[in-house]
């Protein structure tokens, strides 16, 4: 999808760059897959911010997303490609032939009037869902599964994919956009392409009321606080964050400090890091 850029009228429209929103053919969401989600402003239970720069932002209600895609045999015709506040991929609503509707996340290619199904038997094609045993290697594939029956939580963002590197035994080798690849049953479920809205990186918002318009709050560099609020904070005029590396406001290392928690039952299937 091409970007459209702003006419200068205003400072905040002089550096602002948007999607053009010509692949959308809805403007209002499926009522019946609506969910009300209520504003936690980053407080946990207790009311104390466990996020930062959370708050205020317009209204949104949640779309239910078929992650799972296991409604095998019935074939579903898309109805219309839509915006989904949530997530920066766009989303297809499919009417199945059974009366159902659903949400998927569209794929690159995907156009409203298509067909697609899920099942061992379906062609491979662009929005078509099937277990990883039956799909050919070399194919680019999206929403894979990491457990059999749980739902597609690899590659949903914009843009990504996941390419099928071999097939040995039960598991089969994949590559992440991030460069790591790793082991997957064959019985997980993955679908078959790319997402869509590739030029979703080149958006630039350009203005900090279209942050607020999000739900970000201003974040204010630790550089320039006081010394009581932040490790970086304090000194006469402007100082180094000292050494010997950067700290968060509480004090623990970051800007390449590692934070990953050990998953022995997931890294076991990790064959070659991200780089």
């Amino acid at each position: 999808m091409p970007v459209r850029e702003r006419r200068s009228l205003t400072n905040g429209q002089r550096f602002r760059v948007d999607l053009d929103y010509g692949e959308l053919t809805a403007k209002k969401p499926e009522k019946s897959l609506l969910v009300k989600v209520n504003k936690t402003g980053g407080r946990d239970w207790r009311g104390r911010i466990s996020s930062r720069h959370i708050g205020g932002g317009n209204k949104r209600a949640y779309r239910l997303i078929d992650f799972k895609r296991n409604k095998d045999g019935v074939p579903a015709k898309v109805a219309s490609i839509e915006y989904d506040p949530f997530r920066n991929a766009f989303i297809a609503l499919l009417y199945y032939q059974d009366g159902e509707k659903r949400y998927i996340l569209a794929p690159l290619g995907l156009k409203a009037g298509d067909l697609v199904v899920s099942g061992p038997d379906v062609d491979v094609r662009p929005g078509n869902s099937l277990k990883i045993k039956n799909i050919p290697v070399g194919t680019m594939i999206h929403n894979v599964e990491l457990s059999a029956g749980r739902g597609g939580v690899l590659a949903r963002a914009a843009g990504s994919f996941v390419s099928l590197v071999a097939k040995e035994g039960k598991y089969a080798t994949i590559k992440l956009p991030s460069g790591e690849q790793r082991l997957v049953h064959i019985e997980c479920r993955a679908t078959v392409g790319q997402i869509g809205n590739l030029d979703n990186k080149n958006v630039v918002l350009g203005s900090a009321g279209k942050m607020r318009h999000l739900g970000r709050r201003p974040g204010v560099r630790g550089v320039a606080m006081n010394p009581c609020d932040h490790p970086h904070g304090g000194g006469e005029g402007r100082s180094p964050i000292g050494m010997p590396s950067p700290k968060t406001p509480w004090g623990k290392p970051t800007l390449g400090f590692k934070t990953r928690k050990k998953r022995k039952i997931s890294d076991r299937f990790i064959i070659m890091r991200r780089a």
